[in-house]
């Protein structure tokens, strides 16, 4: 059994903050914003603190901004840190990525050169924010339309040295191995495939847009089949992970997203062991 094993959770958005308090839906825990809550108190605190009650959470970044070439952002770290000493979260998160250049944030999540020297740098930025927060950082792959003329490897092989170098964690994007892939004609199953299973402590599920010629991740469509067909491939290849859902435009209401949630635990249920799919980390309770 997966010591870190969640089961199975959903974005944390304030559209449904009433009604997780008032209906305490069918989930395993919830993945908050952290930038969202970085402030020192108001409504957003209060329902955080009152959901953190009823339900484990994770943290989960976008402006890190690890990739960049600016300094580290000690404020933001800090910030970061105090957040985590309040919520206590099972872990944290953030992108493998770059949001901006000479303290200006594009607010996109921007891919980096698959380059060696990329790779140590990024590294090494790493290192620097474990050691501030005290523990290890979680990185998602993210969705790119872009590629660089410079890089050397494959982003697969780009991510592998990366949290190896590091000795960092995984948040492994199913969606976004999926745009990716369609943007760069690349197989997701070889993607799936390079992947160091010891490494993936967490998975994202999201929608997307498709234009045929491209595919945009936009989080605001249910998730689609292929996405479920490449879940499914994940699931076997790396066992039990905790998987949630990301909804961050056209948000249905919150029993909308608890019965597509169910579709991921009926998926996982058929394809792991029963007290894999069905059962969180030991402590935590079944609802």
């Amino acid at each position: 059994m997966n010591d870190h094993f969640l089961g199975f959770g959903l974005g944390l958005r304030t559209q449904h903050f009433n009604d997780v308090l008032e209906t305490r839906p069918d989930v395993d825990w919830f993945e908050i914003i952290s930038e969202n809550f970085m402030v020192a108190g108001g409504k957003p605190k209060y329902y955080l603190h009152a959901i953190r009650e009823q339900y484990p959470m994770v943290m989960h970044g976008v402006s890190l901004s690890i990739g960049s070439t600016d300094p580290l952002d000690t404020d933001y770290l800090q910030r970061l840190k105090r957040l985590a000493t309040e919520v206590q979260p099972r872990w944290i998160s953030d992108h493998l990525c770059w949001t901006g250049l000479d303290g200006i944030n594009s607010h996109d999540l921007l891919p980096m050169p698959y380059t060696e020297e990329a790779v140590n740098h990024v590294a090494g930025r790493i290192i620097q924010v474990q050691d501030t927060l005290g523990r290890q950082l979680l990185l998602e792959n993210v969705s790119s339309y872009i590629s660089y003329t410079e890089s050397a490897m494959s982003e697969w092989e780009f991510y592998n040295a990366v949290v190896e170098r590091a000795d960092c964690l995984m948040l492994l994007d199913i969606n976004n191995i999926y745009v990716s892939s369609r943007n760069h004609n690349v197989d997701p199953q070889a993607y799936l495939n390079a992947i160091n299973p010891e490494r993936v402590r967490q998975l994202h599920l999201a929608g997307h847009s498709d234009y045929g010629t491209h595919v945009i991740d936009t989080h605001d469509h249910d998730i689609c089949e292929p996405v479920w067909d490449l879940y499914r491939q994940a699931l076997l290849r790396f066992g039990a992970v905790s998987t949630m859902i990301e909804r961050d435009d056209n948000i249905p209401p919150l029993n909308q997203l608890v019965a597509e949630l169910q579709i991921a635990r009926d998926i996982a249920a058929g394809i792991l062991p029963l007290q894999h799919s069905c059962k969180p980390a030991p402590g935590l309770e079944v609802r």
